[in-house]
């Protein structure tokens, strides 16, 4: 039945949207999602980072239809509605951006946040320039598209939009092995980074510094801490504005409600989706109040912006998230995965190059014989397969795509999360197996 609506598809859909993994569905609970043949599966993408509480919590879908019932839209603009308030007074509670105050503006996606962060930058400083990374995914809207880095997400789809600048991303496991240390290798590239306004672009044109503090679709790269401080001291000194992408990251998924807050640093505007609706098309631009007023009449809007059934979801998604400690809970799974991985990368040192990441937000990265500089994207696209045969939905990342990550619910049960993984490590060790032994 997988294959017959996978047949289907082929006829109506374009051929460009992509086939992360072979799974189909038809309904989904907390962690496990029941395909069109009746088979469950166990979820280890969450829907690429937006199922942090599970798939269909009930206190989300009860919102969701109490609010159905009496307003699915007006357009905010047209006649205002008190869903669309509440929800900005929370997320302004739960992310304060600054000591004069927080504003923010609900979006419909984690692209279009950027898309308005990107403008609202802009404003805010006269400036346009804009800088942003090696190994970056912000979406695949024109802005956001550009500020995209893999080449692959965006052929043929240029011009792209212009002052946009880029940096590598300090990826010490790839890029760092002739240094004496990850230090020696981070004071390298925030040498760089400084440089960079000497060599590419005068700092008086830029507008923003734009990254991800966990790589998303570039494969769960962590940025140093000693270099996001850089960034934050080099944007005041440069009168710049710092955004950070939280857009995969946030909402428990690195145990905390931000991943800036692992660095005890506030960006001057964030930008948020995924996780932040379970799934209902939802996300934001959280900045200073300032910063976000700087943007002029008419350049801030759309037709379905903080559409009110999708701010209830939020709400609700948010209110379930405090209830069941939502941050709580993605420390405990980070922990048992990070656990695993490690214990896989001894068991398979010539496959597992790496294992990284920041709380639940956690990946292994395959190479070639053990080589950081030769990606195995043949073995990462085979595991993947063999997981979906075993019962279980990964997706890969990466710039080679050679990463497999994790993005489980969060209210994932101990057993559920511990069949998971045997099934990742047992379908590995036996491809590991057949490539290896025969060497």
């Amino acid at each position: 039945m997988n294959d017959q609506l996978l047949e289907r598809r082929k006829k109506v859909v374009p051929n460009a949207i992509g086939v992360f993994n072979p799974a189909t569905a038809v309904m989904a609970k907390g962690a496990i999602v029941t395909d069109i043949s009746g088979r469950q599966l166990i979820d280890f993408a969450g829907g690429i980072g937006v199922l942090n509480a599970g798939h269909s919590p009930k206190p989300v879908v009860d919102a969701i239809k109490k609010q159905a019932e009496t307003l699915i839209h007006t357009c905010f603009n047209v006649a205002m509605y008190e869903k669309y308030i509440e929800l900005a007074e929370k997320l302004a509670e739960i992310f304060p951006h600054g000591e004069n105050g927080t504003k923010v503006m609900i979006t419909n996606s984690g692209a279009e946040a950027v898309e308005n962060a990107i403008k609202i930058a802009r404003q805010a400083t006269g400036k346009s320039g804009i800088l942003c990374y090696t190994g970056a995914f912000h979406g695949r809207s024109m802005m956001a598209m550009t500020l995209t880095a893999k080449t692959g997400n965006k052929l043929g789809c240029g011009p792209f939009a212009g002052e946009v600048y880029r940096l590598d991303f300090p990826n010490f496991f790839r890029y760092g092995r002739r240094f004496k240390s990850e230090k020696d290798y981070v004071d390298y590239e925030i040498q760089k980074l400084k440089d960079f306004f000497l060599t590419h672009a005068d700092a008086g044109n830029m507008a923003a510094v734009i990254l991800e503090l966990v790589q998303g679709e570039g494969g769960f790269h962590v940025c140093p801490p000693d270099y996001l401080k850089a960034v934050q001291q080099i944007c005041r000194e440069k009168n710049m504005l710092l955004i950070i992408d939280e857009v995969q990251s946030g909402f428990g998924r690195t145990g905390r409600w931000a991943a800036y807050e692992h660095y005890g640093i506030t960006p001057d505007i964030s930008t948020w989706a995924k996780s932040m609706g379970s799934g209902m098309p939802i996300g934001c631009v959280i900045g200073r109040a300032e910063v976000m007023d700087a943007a002029r009449a008419g350049t801030l809007g759309g037709t379905y912006l903080g559409n009110p059934v999708c701010c209830a979801a939020s709400l609700a998604t948010i209110r379930y998230m405090e209830k069941i400690g939502i941050n709580a809970l993605g420390e405990k799974v980070g922990k048992t995965v990070r656990r695993r991985f490690e214990q896989m990368q001894k068991k398979m040192p010539l496959a597992i190059g790496h294992v990284r990441g920041l709380g639940a937000m956690l990946a292994f990265e395959l190479v070639e014989n053990g080589d950081p500089s030769v990606p195995d994207a043949t073995l990462t696209k085979e595991l993947v397969n063999a997981c979906h045969e075993k019962g279980l939905i990964i997706i890969s990342a990466g710039t080679y795509a050679n990463v497999i990550r994790v993005l489980s619910p969060l209210v994932i049960k101990d057993s559920e999360l511990k069949r998971g993984l045997d099934i990742l490590e047992s379908e590995l060790l036996r491809l590991y197996k057949m490539k290896y032994d025969a060497q």
